[in-house]
């Protein structure tokens, strides 16, 4: 049975591309939970303001 992953190390050639190539960038995260978090502390605080001033 033959081994599917070849060894960067095994020859000049193939570690010399494997330690040239360039990373890939990491996705960004999603910044939506971030701004529907703080809408929602937003109305809380509002909410809160709110019930303070009219009681």
């Amino acid at each position: 049975m033959s081994d599917n992953s070849v060894d960067p190390s095994g020859n000049t050639e193939a570690f010399r591309a494997f330690t040239q190539s360039t990373p890939e960038e990491p996705v960004a995260a999603s910044k939506s939970p971030l701004i529907v978090g703080g809408a929602v502390v937003a109305v809380v605080l509002i909410a809160l303001v709110a019930w303070l001033v009219v009681s």
